[in-house]
């Protein structure tokens, strides 16, 4: 499957129509101007007739949740392989982003909607740590600590956030094999 099949939301045509109309709100307007009402204007339609495509409004989410994965995946291949550029990769397209990255990665993760698309998101993240899930676990959790505050304005004033980023990313890519434990 090539990086555009994987970014291409799941579904039927019509169920790709109304997940590009809720990207169209989301982006514009965030996650809580979603709304059955608001997707069916956009489309031109009426709220009921949205009913006949998708069974309700988290069928929507788990849409767009596997569609902002896909796109996350896709902006992790973009930067490089070692791990300072896919974490700047990350922080790029978060920062960029906010609105799908809050689907991507801050809602509960839908697998059974996702399917491959999760191990596709995770491949950069992986790869940039020698194939060791634990550590690129850690260094998800690292880089989506770091995006939230960043995004939620937690840093002091005159904070050299670059700096935070590259000790940790530094931190959690080096070599532990040679480190007594």
């Amino acid at each position: 499957m090539s990086e555009t099949d994987r970014s291409r939301p799941a579904g039927t045509e019509r169920q790709r129509d109304i997940v590009a109309a809720a990207l169209r709100i989301l982006i514009s307007a965030g996650p809580a101007a979603v709304t059955m009402r608001r997707v069916a204007a956009e489309l031109g339609i009426q709220a009921p007739s949205l009913y006949k495509h998708v069974t309700d409004k988290g069928v929507v989410e788990e849409l767009l949740q596997q569609h902002a994965t896909a796109e996350f995946g896709v902006a992790l291949r973009s930067g490089g392989r070692a791990p300072r550029d896919v974490a700047a990769a990350y922080r790029r397209w978060a920062l960029q982003n906010p609105h799908l990255y809050e689907f991507a990665v801050r809602r509960p993760m839908r697998r059974d909607v996702i399917g491959a698309t999760e191990q596709f998101a995770a491949e950069p993240l992986i790869e940039a740590v020698g194939g060791d899930r634990d550590r690129a676990l850690a260094l998800l959790g690292l880089a989506h600590g770091l995006v939230d505050l960043e995004l939620s304005d937690h840093f002091p004033r005159g904070t050299d956030i670059d700096a935070i980023w590259r000790a940790g990313v530094d931190a959690m890519a080096a070599d532990r094999s040679s480190t007594p434990t």
